[in-house]
């Protein structure tokens, strides 16, 4: 259903002060040159205008090009006047489209510009950008299967979650598929598609085939119908060297790999891809034969960093959720700061082989909490919260071996970070003039075990995750209050020089309102969402869930402003240059499920007050 109000009459040129992708530029480095807004001034920002979507859990960053913005709610794309957010145009799909936005193409002289989202389970859709019609031929009226090459033997879901990418006239595809049981399913392929025509032009299987490099890494058949090992998050493209990097995820089922004995290529790895034919040029796995749930979830970074010997290097960052910052060589694949295999813990639960051995970087070290000592580290500020910290802990047998802890039989394990991880989609914002990337990384613990299962029919013996609450998904804190077991900061936002690979500064990101009002408010608190860096020296982000939006200073960490949303804003901000010669800074403000916050429905921007 198309529903069209009348708005502004958009060109589609851009300019310096649009935000064309969702991490603004191909290489999703979230920096945008507009310097309106200033250490000096941002104390002084306030709310210009607010849409309300109708949807909730909103994770999205809208796209702004060509005097329109581009917004994704629910099951609908949104175009709106950017300077007032008067609605302009609404497509309403069948089903969800791409929760974190659209992907945007040009157009050509005999093809207006187009977007494109999933549309419900299994469908990819392009709109016509300026009226928000169905592109009638692209695809089969306007839509591609995207279940039809990547079904095995059997079926099962599909969803792009997030939007895909736009490289040349070629839209590359990942998606989210089924992660936990059953382990079968579809393939988590990477695709390529025409722009045009929705025509398949390539694919990369991230689960090699029979006579594929990697094939071998998968015990017996267990590669066969192996569902995962997806791109659910973000992609990047070097545009000039027609590198398309991705971050892959978890091989089915997240939690027990039994069934599929291995390092479990191209699980858990960063890709290097020729973006025009799909070729493998290099990788790294970043976590081997996951049972963590630890896929990669954010945007892989394009850096540069000034080596020793003064050269600068093209190079590609990325966060994960294990809190390790990787930083690579685009071209050669090369880690700049060294990369080790370390000894980790190992399973005791029978049938389980983890691997091993797991990559750290030599620098820097992990960034959030990856260790717990229950003789120091338990938060005690309050005795309430201690004592129920430490029942917790001696009733249900909680033990620890720092990172990589697999889960056992006996006892609960707790795990540092938690499957939320200490990065997550929130991803970098990387300030090339200063040399900066900045990311907010949550010190959060896990708890879990594992159970024995029978298939009743088969009489086969399994396991799987779960926890004293039965929940695979149980964090290490107070679930009423939300306040985690392990001493603060729980929340922190933190700039790392790339040229050192060292930590420039750190200061905690959000607080607890009751422990605020009681002195205590540098605690930090549990957050998902990204930065965005600003050529005048500012950092904004959202993110905590203590429904605040703030500034910090990108030299030294200071806190510059903060305000209040109706709701978290547990998504990545954008900042535009309006036609009208102010300079907007917009949150989605949506709650989020993950971390039990409560959901909003609403686009908020900000700006100077109008001279």
């Amino acid at each position: 259903m198309l529903a069209v109000c009348l708005g502004v009459a958009a060109g589609l040129s851009g300019h310096d002060g649009d935000w064309p992708w969702s991490g603004r530029d191909p290489g999703a480095q979230r920096f945008s040159p507009l310097t309106q807004i200033t250490r000096e001034n941002v104390s002084t920002l306030q709310q210009a205008w607010t849409f309300d979507t109708g949807a909730r859990d909103l994770q999205v960053t809208p796209t702004v090009i060509g005097g329109l913005m581009y917004v994704t709610a629910g099951k609908q794309v949104i175009a709106l006047e950017p300077e007032t957010g008067t609605h302009v145009w609404t497509y309403e799909a069948s089903g969800a489209v791409s929760r974190r936005g659209v992907a945007y193409w040009p157009g050509d002289a005999k093809m207006p510009p187009r977007l494109y989202s999933g549309a419900g389970d299994g469908r990819m859709m392009a709109l016509d950008a300026r009226t928000g019609a169905i592109a009638g031929d692209f695809g089969d009226g306007g839509f591609v299967d995207l279940k039809g090459s990547v079904r095995g033997d059997v079926d099962g879901s599909l969803f792009l979650i997030s939007p895909p990418l736009v490289y040349k006239d070629i839209v590359i595809t990942g998606g989210a598929n089924t992660e936990q049981e059953p382990s079968t399913g579809l393939y988590g392929d990477i695709r390529g598609w025409d722009a045009r025509t929705g025509r398949l032009l390539w694919s990369f299987h991230t689960v090699p085939r029979p006579g594929e490099p990697g094939v071998e890494t998968w015990e017996g058949e267990s590669w066969k119908n192996r569902s995962g090992t997806n791109v659910w998050s973000y992609m990047t493209v070097d545009e000039e060297r027609g590198i398309l990097f991705a971050p892959t995820g978890s091989p089915t089922s997240d939690f027990y790999g039994a069934d599929r004995r291995g390092q479990n290529l191209y699980a858990n790895s960063l890709l290097a891809i020729d973006a025009l034919t799909g070729r493998l040029k290099w990788f790294h796995q970043l976590v081997h034969h996951d049972i963590w749930d630890w896929d990669l979830p954010a945007a892989p970074t394009l850096i540069d960093v000034t080596v020793r010997d003064g050269r600068r290097v093209p190079a590609v960052a990325v966060i994960t959720k294990m809190s390790t910052l990787f930083i690579f060589d685009r071209v050669t694949g090369e880690p700049l700061f060294g990369l080790e295999e370390r000894p980790v813990p190992q399973s005791t639960v029978p049938g389980e082989q983890t691997w091993p051995t797991q990559p750290f970087p030599l620098a820097p070290p992990p960034l959030a909490r990856t260790t717990f000592d229950p003789e120091t580290d338990f938060y005690t500020l309050t005795p309430e919260h201690a004592a129920y910290c430490r029942e917790i802990w001696k009733e249900h047998g909680m033990y620890t071996k720092g990172i990589f802890t697999p889960p056992g039989l006996d006892g609960t394990m707790v795990m540092f970070p938690s499957t939320l991880g200490g990065g997550n989609w929130s991803g970098l914002s990387y300030d090339a003039g200063r040399s900066l990337v900045f990311t907010n990384i949550m010190n959060l613990g896990q708890v879990g075990r594992m159970a024995r299962r029978v298939n009743p029919a088969t009489g086969a013996e399994t396991y799987a995750r779960t926890s004293p609450w039965a929940s695979a998904y149980a964090r290490f804190w107070n679930p009423k209050t939300k306040l985690p077991c392990s001493a603060p900061p729980f929340g922190e936002l933190i700039a790392i020089d790339v040229n050192r690979a060292a930590v420039a500064w750190r200061v905690p990101l959000g607080v607890f309102d009751d422990l605020k009002a009681r002195g205590f408010d540098r605690t930090g608190s549990p957050n998902i969402g990204g930065t965005i860096a600003t050529a005048s020296g500012v950092v904004f982000i959202a993110a905590t869930i203590d429904e605040r939006f703030r500034a910090f200073d990108a030299d030294s960490g200071a806190a510059l402003w903060e305000t209040r949303l109706d709701a978290s804003g547990h998504a990545t901000p954008m900042t535009f240059m309006g036609r009208d010669g102010r300079q907007y800074v917009v949150i989605a403000a949506g709650g989020n499920g993950l971390l039990a916050s409560p959901v909003g429905s609403k686009l908020v921007a900000f700006a100077l007050p109008r001279r």
